[in-house]
Parts: structure tokens; sequence; C-alpha cells
């Protein structure tokens, strides 16, 4: 059970979760830090790079007095608030002492830890104040990711079971999502939303029963619910329609995290903390074809589009314009071709321009920016006939810069201007789901 920002922001919202996980079934509690946390800590890491410690101080400072506040809240008694306090007191002056030196990459993500490090620890002594049996199991024991930033799945596996004999008296496991190891023993992360990827990993290395991803929404909806009214909730989903809709934008679930879940085929439940009696959306294996089924929208896209004469007939051109992008590690959303020209969309710009730069070598660059990405997870398989008018019936006041087609059976994407995303899928709302 993964419990996110908002279901742990508040001593409120802490104190609801324990109804959630005190039946008899043996559970595993993955919580990120408290909502607006890791904010903080990221921009209290940009003023330290910024040689702005006196700034990154006072932000320390507000940020500790803000969870001594959540301390003298959260707990009843005089002994827990003790302990509490001196918990804060003890992760804030860690903060402190890194502005007093150079601040390094390493540094930051020992600094974006404490947001988990922190809301388990205080969970895990709200259940001790209230004689409710839970081990506490730190992340940094088992999860722990390669030279290459990806999951060394058989170290997690091995050292989590390890773990895990070592706490088989208890039903209620705590511990941290988002932060692991790195190949060389140092704290670093799972990047942002990173706990989901957490709560998948750690279901997969035990082959559990269900993974459950609780946030402050009742499921996957139809559309973007912050943009579009009257959304509906998926109840059903798979697993290729949720990698699909986190991708591309469905902010409710982590696009990794999907894949651990997927490959041991264990279903993941969506659930909301604030509604828990609501079923939410189950994503398992098993896929049920709508025509249309859901819609979502991806910001801060970039298109770039090179053109040349010399790329008609001549093989080894996509290969050349692939390596730039992968010698700045920069991946590739969507892509179209014509005979002369070739375009693709980005959401990372940092390197945008090395990258135009190093493709005029082969052609004229154009590059577009404040683009997003509009994708419908629907039935689109290749054999199947007029499986998309309405779509385009429903945008013909839009202009779409691009259409990816044929690449997946549950999707079909298109590009248009930031401008008109919110327009967008207000049309498609109305067209395709009647509402």
């Amino acid at each position: 059970m993964k419990f996110g920002g908002t279901s742990v922001g508040s001593p409120d919202r802490m104190r609801a979760i324990i109804p959630l996980i005190s039946d008899e079934e043996r559970k595993i509690v993955v919580l990120s830090a408290m909502s607006g946390t890791t904010n903080s800590l990221v921009e209290i890491s940009d003023l330290l790079y910024a040689d702005r410690r006196d700034e990154a101080a006072q932000k320390n400072e507000s940020l500790r007095d803000k969870y001594h506040s959540v301390v003298d809240d959260l707990f009843s008694t005089d002994t827990f608030r003790n302990t509490g306090h001196e918990l804060i007191n003890s992760h804030f002056d860690y903060i402190r002492n890194f502005t007093l030196r150079v601040f390094t990459k390493l540094q930051e993500k020992a600094i974006l830890a404490q947001g988990e490090l922190i809301s388990t620890s205080l969970f895990h002594n709200l259940l001790r104040e209230r004689d409710i049996r839970a081990h506490f199991l730190p992340a940094l024991n088992f999860m722990r990711i390669d030279k290459d930033g990806e999951p060394d799945t058989y170290y997690i596996k091995e050292n989590l079971k390890r773990e895990m004999k070592a706490c088989q008296s208890e039903n209620i496991i705590i511990t941290q999502g988002f932060i692991c190891r790195n190949a060389y023993g140092e704290t670093d992360n799972l990047k942002r939303g990173g706990s989901d990827f957490t709560a998948s990993l750690i279901g997969a290395a035990l082959k559990v029963s269900e993974i459950q991803i609780w946030t402050d929404i009742n499921g996957f909806h139809n559309n973007d619910p912050r943009f579009v009214e009257k959304t509906k909730v998926i109840r059903n989903i798979s697993f290729d329609e949720a990698a699909e809709l986190a991708y591309f934008g469905a902010k409710i679930l982590h696009p990794s995290s999907v894949n651990p879940a997927r490959e041991s085929n264990i279903p993941v439940r969506l659930k909301n903390t604030l509604d828990p009696s609501d079923e939410g959306t189950l994503i398992t294996s098993t896929c049920h074809f709508e025509d249309y089924k859901a819609v979502a929208a991806k910001d801060g896209i970039s298109v770039l589009r090179i053109k040349s004469d010399r790329m008609l007939m001549a093989y080894g051109f996509l290969r050349k314009v692939f390596e730039i992008f992968e010698a700045y590690k920069t991946p590739i959303d969507m892509i179209t071709t014509s005979e002369v020209s070739v375009s693709l969309t980005i959401d990372n710009s940092e390197f945008i321009n090395q990258i135009a730069n190093d493709l005029k070598e082969l052609g004229s660059v154009e590059i577009e920016q404040d683009q997003s990405i509009i994708c419908i997870v629907g039935d689109f398989r290749t054999e199947r006939t007029g499986s998309a008018p309405e779509i385009f019936e429903a945008l013909n006041t839009v202009p779409l810069k691009m259409i990816s087609y044929g690449g997946s059976p549950y999707s079909l994407s298109l590009l248009v201007n930031a401008s008109d995303k919110v327009k967008s899928l207000n049309l498609l709302n109305k067209h395709l789901f009647n509402q």
C-alpha cells in the first residue's frame, strides 16, 4: 500500500491512514514525503547550488518550524511529542550542515531523501503511541539502482527477503518510497513520483496479491478532472492502457511503476484516501477494448523538425538523428516522417540547443516549443476500420501539428499548441464521451 504526499500531507490525513492498514492482512506500507516537502527541499538545494547559503538556511528553518507544528498536532502525549521534536531537529540540523560547506550533486540527493525519512518516522511513532505493532524497514537497506539508474531487481529481491525474515511477527511494515542507494552505496532516488515505483518493485519482488496506490482521487478518470467537468472513473484498465495514460500525462500514476507489476502479473489498484469505500481503478493484464476509453495530456513538449533533401532514399539518416538524441540522453515521444523531413517531440529541453546544433549537420532545423501531446486511449488495432473519425471531427477547429497512429493498438496521439490543450480536452470529452 503506497500513500502519496497528499495522503500524508497533514496530521489528520496521517491519522486517517490508520484504519486503512489495521486489519489482520499482512502488508507493506510505502510512504511519500508530506505534500510540498520535496519541492521545498529542491528549493533549498537550488539555493545552495547558487551559493545563496543564508537564504537556504532561512528556508530550512521555515520548514523546520512547519514540522514542529505538525508534531504538536500529530501526537497526543508529551513523550511522543518530545521524541518527534528531537527527530525533526536531527533532520533539519543535518540539512543545515550543508549550508556550511561546498555543495555537490550527491549531497542534493541526501537532502531530498529527508522528506520520506521524516514522514515514515513520524507515522511509525504515531502507530507506537497507539500501541499498534509495526516494523520500521528503511528502504536504504534493500532498494538500490545500478550504474544506469535502473532498479537492481536481483539485489532488491534478495535483500528485501532477508529483511522480511526479521519482521515475521508484525503485520504492518513501514518503509519509504522514492529513496534508494545507487551502485556505489550512496543515497539516491528513483526520481519524481518514485514512490509508486518503489511500491511496484516491492510488490514484484515479494509476489504480493495486490499493489495499492492511494492518492486523493478515485483512480484513473476518462479525462483530466483539473480541466474538464463531468469526468468518470475507469473501473478496469489494462497495464498497457495504463502505461499509455501515465506516460502521456495522467498524474495519478508514475509511468515507470506499471512495468514491475506487469512483468509479474500483479494487479494494481488505485484508491482514494479521501473516499476509501470507493473501489477505485483496477489495473490487470486483461484488456477490454472500447472505442474510446480515456484522454490525457502531456505538457512541456518541444518539437524539432529536420528537413534535408539528402534524406530521400538515404539509409542511415534516421540512425544519425537518433544517435544525436542518444548522446544527450534525451528520449523522443513522437516521431513523424516524410520523404525529405522528420519531426520529433521531446519533453526534456535541457539540451535542445545542443541537439539542434548537431542536427544542423544533417539539414535545416526548426524548433517549436510550448506544445502539448494529447493521447486518446481506446481501440486502435490496425485491423479495425473507422476507429478515429470522432477525434478529428471533435478537433476540426484545433490546429494539429503532428499525428502518431499505428505504433500502439491502444492509443493515438496528437500534438497541439499548449494554448489549445484545455480546449482540445473539452472538445474530446464532448464528442467521445457525450459529456
